[in-house]
């Protein structure tokens, strides 16, 4: 037991040591060469970088298309995603073995693979320089891995009650509804996962999107690079605007967050 808590431990202060350095970091006056050593600790704390990463920058606006995308991306995934996996608990056990078989092949598929073609395809339809291309992977639940997430959890469903709703005269919508807030954690788990990769999403932004007023915060956080090594802490400053909001989305979720992955026990056995 003594081991298991050292081995959290240590993981814990591995996966916190670069936020550290983040936050920091970006507390040193801007200007400055890389900190090192005890330098990292700031004398002076200031808040002057990310003044500095707002001029330089319209992270503001930045700001505003990202939580744009996120408002629509992240509750769009999680209803696809939810219906998708509780669809895939009613089929027959052949067709649901495959269906699942399926859903794990698109999880290996790299994303890569789609990027010519569904530029093509935006740009035929006029949709390339806004924010929509950002907000289209939400039609697909934005990763196969969350279908497989509310498929684990809705599998732990008693099949009783779908079955008794079935019997009631419920469809699959309604009865959708019914069974969707016994799998609470695993919502609050995808909801989380789905905002990290919205926010965090660079590739797709720097595609699709080529008017600075419609640039997202991680493409902000690109142009503040120019400045190299001779300004470190507005680079920071600018970085820990792109990582804090995931961070704190996982800070106030993780417990149901914990509880949504612990739903997936039964693929270990």
């Amino acid at each position: 037991m003594r081991r298991r808590s050292a081995a959290a431990w240590v993981t814990t202060a591995a996966l916190l040591a670069p936020l550290v350095y983040l936050v920091l970091g970006a507390l040193h006056a801007p200007g400055g060469a890389p900190p090192s050593g005890w330098e990292v600790f700031p004398v002076s704390p200031t808040l002057a970088a990310f003044e500095r990463a707002f001029d330089l920058v319209p992270l503001g606006r930045q700001m505003v298309n990202s939580v744009i995308v996120a408002s629509v991306a992240v509750p769009v995934s999680v209803v696809v995603a939810s219906l998708a996996g509780f669809g895939l608990t009613l089929l027959e056990p052949g067709a649901r073995r495959t269906a699942v078989g399926l859903v794990l092949v698109l999880l290996v598929v790299p994303a890569s693979s789609v990027w010519v073609p569904r530029f093509v395809l935006l740009s035929e339809i006029g949709l390339i320089d806004t924010l929509v291309p950002l907000m289209l992977p939400a039609l697909a639940a934005t990763t196969p891995f969350t279908v497989l997430l509310f498929y684990w959890a809705f599998r732990r469903v008693p099949r009783e009650l779908v079955e008794a709703a079935h019997l009631e005269g419920l469809g699959l919508l309604r009865t959708w509804r019914m069974v969707l807030p016994l799998v609470r954690p695993t919502t609050v788990a995808v909801g989380a996962i789905v905002f990290a990769l919205t926010w965090g999403n660079f590739v797709d932004a720097l595609l699709y999107l080529y008017s600075p007023e419609r640039y997202t915060l991680p493409l902000g956080m690109s142009q503040l690079r120019v400045l190299g090594p001779a300004d470190t802490s507005t680079i920071l400053a600018g970085a820990c605007l792109v990582a804090a909001p995931p961070v704190l989305a996982f800070a106030l979720v993780q417990r149901r967050f914990l509880d949504g992955i612990r739903g997936a026990r039964w693929l270990s056995r």
